[in-house]
């Protein structure tokens, strides 16, 4: 991340003029009431995020299975209703 920042800043701001940071450059805009190059913000980070479902829909296929249910709902890593009564009940012996 680090080393994207240093390249952005150093090498792509002079030669482009843009900036990382939308906000930056919308406010000058916004005073100027010139828009014609802040659409690049607006697409550009709808863009990469297609591109990054479509390629994670081709390394990682469709999805949708019974592990990908439990870690949208949160239950992948907690135990059973099973595990929770054996555990209680080997604590109560001790």
């Amino acid at each position: 991340m680090g080393g994207y920042v240093a390249l952005a800043g150093l090498w792509s701001s002079p030669i482009s003029g843009a900036s990382m940071n939308p906000g930056r450059s919308f406010g000058p805009d916004l005073v100027m009431g010139d828009f014609s190059h802040f659409w690049v913000y607006l697409v550009g980070p709808l863009l990469g995020a297609l591109l990054a479902v479509g390629a994670a829909h081709v390394l990682r296929g469709r999805g949708g299975g019974a592990i990908a249910e439990r870690a949208a709902q949160g239950t992948l890593n907690t135990p059973s209703r099973e595990g929770v009564a054996k555990s209680s009940r080997s604590d109560s012996r001790e």
